[in-house]
């Protein structure tokens, strides 16, 4: 009976973001509980356990899991004692147990502050302890893929949506190539092109974008006979590490004279597109009048603010211009704000409170507002994700300025789909703009409900105006921040 062992470390980094990724800020899992959490979740982990289930003879055995909300890098003692604490735990079970083969599930844009590839440093220590066995792992395109990854990894299978939105099959290809492995008869041979290429934009929306013609070729490679895995890893555009880059990754069994074929004319593709893989941003002030004209909903996308991709959440910029407009529709605008929310708290429900909102955690960039509002409700912060996780935002409060209902939170929430702000009472249906901290991911939540989305141009540590961010480690030269020569 084969032994497979399997692990999870996720976070994304925003490198831009001054608040750093605490140790708290990690929801950590442990053995049965790992399973528990994950069974009947949209995951990767779901995904793999599923396959896993319909296998004959084959014993999993779970050991830790650390996930957090993206966010500023990681303090090095805290991504030590977490690394740490997940070796520690498979070392635990490797000692009890033979180990046949191990699935990694992770995000691949970690950084620490002083460590640069946490993912692949984790691989490191992991192999360390359980040998030469085949390893696995899934990763999110958004990925730095580094040398050190490629190296000691045997499959590597991205995702393939973006939005993202192909979590769980992503873990069931990732279940299927571990099989493959522990069956026999199969060489990986596994080939990356990297590219100096940092790319945004809807061109990058998988079913409609270019960047989607490239993942369908990629998907014709792992639909080939000796297709294993394929992707086109764009990174995280707000991990500024050396190795940031895109990547466009081919493995076959077997066959690297083909993989490397496949992978350059991926690769060539891409970067003779690289052109279209800049986001198209609206000024706030157009945005506001984009949702004047329009009667429905207006959906107003912060990417330069998403805790998605790692940014504080606690811009007030577009509240701001709220603020200051005449606009009388209704509003829903989400802020990370501690001290405002023990405020809030402290003063109870129905009660009229002066609050300086927003700043609070990147006052380099953000300066509070003052504002006199309605405490509604006030809630524990306790809900699920669309995708059956469960999310926690520490205390959740509703507060209302005028026509601007405000969802003050304490700690830092995915601020993508309906239901953090359905959870809370605020159905986004019922407003005229709705606020996200998101560049594309909320599209698969919002297209059947909102009849115009603005990328609004507003200054954050995720802008998508790249050139605004100040970058110190990435290899330069680097598209779109240098003309860059290049020959594939």
């Amino acid at each position: 009976m084969p032994n497979i062992l399997f692990a999870e470390m996720r976070q994304e980094t925003a490198s831009f973001n001054p608040f750093p990724t605490r140790y708290e800020m990690f929801r950590q899992l442990q053995g049965a509980e790992l399973v528990s959490n994950y069974l009947g979740t949209k995951t990767e982990i779901s995904g793999f356990m599923d396959v896993m289930a319909d296998v004959e003879d084959v014993q999993l055995l779970p050991t830790m899991s650390a996930a957090s909300v993206s966010g500023g890098a990681i303090p090095t003692t805290v991504l030590k004692r977490l690394i740490d604490e997940i070796v520690s735990s498979i070392e635990t079970v490797a000692s009890q147990n033979k180990v046949d083969a191990v699935y990694m599930c992770l995000h691949g844009a970690m950084a620490g502050e002083t460590e640069d590839d946490p993912e692949g440093l984790l691989v490191e220590k992991v192999q360390a302890i359980v040998g030469d066995v085949p390893l696995v792992a899934s990763i999110d395109l958004h990925a730095i893929l580094t040398d050190r990854m490629l190296e000691l990894i045997d499959v590597v299978v991205p995702f393939h949506t973006y939005p993202h939105v192909d979590q769980y099959e992503t873990g069931q290809r990732a279940a299927d190539c571990l099989l493959k492995l522990l069956e026999g008869g199969v060489s990986p041979e596994m080939v990356a092109v990297p590219l100096p290429l940092l790319v945004r934009g809807d061109e990058l929306i998988t079913e409609t974008g270019k960047y989607g013609e490239a993942i369908r070729m990629c998907q014709e490679i792992e639909a080939s006979a000796s297709g294993l895995s394929a992707g086109v890893n764009i990174g995280n555009a707000f991990t500024d590490v050396p190795e940031l880059r895109t990547n466009v990754l081919v493995v076959r069994d077997g066959n690297r004279d083909q993989a490397e074929d496949d992978a350059r004319r991926i690769a060539q593709f891409m970067w003779t597109n690289r052109e279209l893989f800049k986001a198209e941003l609206i000024s706030v002030s157009d945005s506001i009048e984009v949702a004047r004209d329009n009667p429905g909903l207006t959906v107003f996308s912060d990417a330069a603010d998403a805790t998605a991709s790692g940014a504080s959440g606690d811009s007030n910029e577009i509240l701001k211009a709220l603020v200051a407009s005449d606009f009388d529709g209704r509003c829903l605008v989400p802020l990370v704000d501690q001290p405002a929310v023990q405020q809030a708290v402290d003063e109870g429900e129905g009660a009229v409170v002066q609050l300086a909102l927003g700043g609070s955690l990147d006052p380099g960039r953000f300066t509070p507002l003052e504002l006199e509002v309605e405490v509604l409700r006030i809630y524990d912060g306790h809900f699920t994700y669309e995708n059956g996780l469960a999310g926690f935002g520490g205390r959740v409060v509703i507060v209302r300025y005028r026509n601007i209902d405000i969802l003050l939170v304490q700690r830092s929430l995915f601020f993508v789909g309906q239901d953090v702000f359905k959870s809370h009472g605020c159905d986004p249906a019922d407003y005229r703009i709705v606020v996200v901290k998101s560049p594309n991911g909320f599209r698969p939540y919002y297209d059947s409900i909102a009849s115009k989305i603005c990328a609004v141009d507003v200054i954050g540590s995720t802008s998508a105006n790249l050139q605004s961010l100040p970058y110190r480690k990435v290899a330069r030269p680097v598209f779109p921040l240098d003309e860059v020569d290049l020959e594939l």
